[in-house]
């Protein structure tokens, strides 16, 4: 299983643009249900540094990277951000119900 946090800090006055960008892909992947991505995004209390958390269990590429949605988010991520994003494989240590809906 393949999993991915990505961390970075916004210039203010860019994070209602971020979010807008966010909830459009997640509104295609509502759309599309792609088989066996788990993905979160988190905004922290600063309002300006936001976390995603991608699990993908399935095979081949990631489909996430493959959205129209995702592309448009990322194509200027750099630009709207203080910190750029910095994307990390992660291993899981334990967990309880993450990404499960239990």
């Amino acid at each position: 299983m393949e999993k991915v946090i990505v961390r970075y800090k916004l210039k203010p006055g860019r994070v209602e643009e971020n979010e807008q960008l966010v909830k459009e892909v997640y509104k295609q992947l509502h759309n599309e249900k792609p088989d066996g991505l788990s993905y979160a995004t988190y905004k922290l209390e600063d309002g300006l540094t936001f976390i995603h958390i991608a699990l993908y269990n399935g095979e081949g590429k990631n489909p996430l990277t493959g959205l129209q949605a995702f592309k448009n988010f990322t194509a200027e991520v750099k630009d709207r951000c203080d910190e750029p994003p910095v994307a990390n494989r992660a291993a899981e240590i334990g967990s309880y119900g993450a990404f499960s809906g239990k």
